[in-house]
């Protein structure tokens, strides 16, 4: 979602401005597809018609409501682009009764982000929405996203759950189509523009960086989103990571540096992992949190910070408090809104989604088609527990594609090594130096991934450096 908030007359100039090339990033959809857009401002219609029009096999553009109604009488369209904030309250209950009757994906556009805006967009079956002013690239690829769903899905229908009644959401990054995530979307809608501290639960994975980001994105805060991860800095340097230090504040301090608490002024401090953060750091934050000021390591002086904090653990934070590893009064203080992320097996009607999500979006820089799902691969969707959650499926998604196996034989991949070996090695197997069978693994991997070596790294879990010793040591560089 685009949060950035420009006056009526730069919005204006912008779309006078505004290239309609599409960026080499950016690439539609080759399926046909028609279009309605609803929009009272003029100028935008044209720049939305000049940008659109070799896209559509057909694409109208009206004004208001109204005569939007009197062409969807004759006329079945694809996708629907609509202002919501200048249709006044009347025009928006015209357009949600417009919407009931017919089976169009939305994308929504406003110059507001208001929380009555954005959940209106949400109850509405937004799929999409965008801030205005907005790029023609961005609301190319808004489009692209939608007509995807729209160009596949009757040949999807046949290995994906498709109801029509429900609606995929696409929000900030997040998909998902479950009651949950419409639940925890509607609640984010309603508190990203106001300053509270939110607190993030959820297991490893299941994109509480993500959600907090979205939250940023929706404020309409000006700083930006400086995310944190507690357990990776060590205690000694943390304070100063942080809170920043004075020259001279200790040794190795030959000049004094800002923390991040003021690169994210005016912004959003995402602390990740926030249980792992030690007790004395804890009580600083506190003071942040009661005072709004902050103290530099080796200063005296405080000085006030305009921050909103948004704090995400694995743990659960109040049985952390009971034993003693987090102070309870920091608890009470982060946690004036809980969001609790569900795990991926508690949402399972959305895995297929994501998957396709992941194999679209990784598709370009692999330099692989994006993958077809079987019956089998749902079956395999539906019946793992995926622990990991949207990371481990991200995973899973990008080994298949890499290796060109199903999904099924990708997940034993990562857990079992031993799969990816080649399984007679000449019928010696039991005979082979453990030095060999390393080399003989290794090498079965790279050819997997056509010579990829970032690829057959990763897939390894281990170094690249070390992947291009090893492989100079054998005389085997490809």
């Amino acid at each position: 979602m685009n949060s950035s908030i420009n006056s009526s007359a730069a919005s204006k100039k912008n779309l006078a401005e505004e290239s309609v090339s599409i960026d080499s990033t950016v690439e539609m959809h080759k399926r046909v597809f028609s279009v309605l857009v609803i929009d009272f401002e003029r100028s935008l219609r044209d720049f939305l018609k000049k940008g659109l029009t070799p896209f559509c096999t057909m694409l109208k553009l009206v004004p208001n409501v109204e005569e939007a109604e009197e062409l969807l009488k004759h006329y079945h369209f694809d996708l629907l682009i609509a202002e919501i904030s200048g249709q006044g309250q009347e025009g928006v209950e015209h357009l949600n009764s417009l919407l009931k009757n017919t089976k169009s994906k939305v994308i929504f556009t406003s110059n507001e982000t208001d929380v009555d805006t954005v959940l209106a967009a949400l109850r509405m079956g937004a799929v999409e929405f965008l801030q205005k002013p907005f790029r023609m690239e961005q609301m190319l690829a808004s489009v692209q996203q939608v007509t995807q769903r729209i160009g596949q899905k009757n040949e999807d229908e046949a290995s994906f759950p498709n109801n029509t009644e429900t609606i995929d959401l696409t929000l900030g990054g997040m998909i998902g189509r479950c009651e949950i995530m419409k639940d925890m979307c509607e609640v984010i809608g309603q508190i990203a523009p106001t300053p509270s501290s939110v607190l993030l639960e959820g297991e490893s994975g299941t994109g509480k960086e993500m959600v907090a980001n979205t939250i940023h994105l929706m404020s309409g805060r000006s700083g930006l989103f400086v995310p944190v991860h507690c357990a990776t800095i060590s205690p000694q340097l943390l304070e100063s990571e942080l809170f920043g230090h004075a020259k001279g504040a200790f040794t190795g301090a030959h000049q004094a540096r800002e923390g991040l608490f003021h690169h994210a002024i005016g912004g959003t401090l995402f602390l990740d992992e926030i249980g792992e953060m030690p007790l004395e750091m804890q009580v600083k934050l506190l003071r942040f949190m009661e005072e709004g000021t902050i103290r530099r390591v080796g200063e005296n002086q405080e000085s006030p910070v305009e921050v909103r904090i948004i704090c995400a653990t694995n743990r659960t934070l109040a049985e952390e408090v009971k034993a003693g590893n987090f102070r309870e009064d920091l608890f009470f203080r982060i946690n004036v809104l809980m969001i609790h992320l569900p795990p991926l097996r508690e949402r399972s009607e959305d895995i297929p989604l994501l998957a396709k999500h992941f194999s679209e979006e990784l598709a370009p820089k692999l330099k692989r088609p994006p993958l077809e799902f079987s019956k089998a691969d749902l079956t395999f969707f539906n019946n793992y527990n995926w622990p990991g959650n949207v990371r481990e499926l991200k995973n899973v998604v990008e080994r298949s594609m890499l290796l060109n196996r199903s999904l099924e034989e990708c997940y034993q991949a990562g857990s079992n090594i031993d799969c990816l070996v080649t399984p007679a090695l000449n019928g010696r197997t039991e005979e082979l130096e453990l030095c060999e069978v390393e080399k003989n693994h290794i090498l079965k991997v790279l050819n997997g991934v056509d010579g990829n070596k970032s690829a057959a790294s990763r897939l390894l879990g281990i170094a690249r450096k070390t992947l291009d010793r090893k492989l100079k040591d054998w005389n085997a560089e490809l």
